[in-house]
């Protein structure tokens, strides 16, 4: 049995010539180029962890929101995961981190923090759940 043979798309003189793409603007389309932009000068963080649910206290950004707050004001109607925000605008965590901070300082945001589990409960306190059921 033969191997298949791989075909090439253009014949094997020059390939057809692309059309030129329009120039892109400086800050037009993707994220922009230098992150501190949109994260601020300061980057002071809030403790938020991936699974910390922000939710929006309004869904209307305020006038002096930047375009970044006002699109996690209108993602966060539904109480929505640190982790998922930063998917959803195609942010690094750290910068959404710092948005989030300056959010919930201007109390536009507020953060339900994940509940922590407590450690195993007393085996004493299992042996004598267990010893009733027994003798039930």
């Amino acid at each position: 049995m033969t191997p298949p043979q791989r075909q090439r798309r253009f014949p094997q003189g020059d390939p057809a010539p692309r059309p030129a793409e329009p120039a892109k603007k400086e800050g037009e389309g993707g994220n922009p180029e230098r992150l501190y932009v949109v994260a601020g000068p300061d980057g002071e963080r809030a403790d938020l962890d991936l699974v910390t649910l922000i939710v929006a206290r309004s869904p209307d950004p305020p006038p002096s929101a930047t375009p970044e707050q006002a699109a996690l004001l209108r993602l966060c109607v539904a109480p929505l995961s640190v982790a998922e925000l930063s998917a959803y605008l195609s942010l690094p965590f750290s910068v959404v981190t710092v948005l989030l901070t300056e959010m919930l300082t201007a109390e536009l945001v507020q953060a339900r923090f994940p509940i922590v589990r407590k450690a195993l409960p007393d085996r004493s306190l299992l042996e004598a759940v267990m010893h009733g059921l027994q003798r039930l």
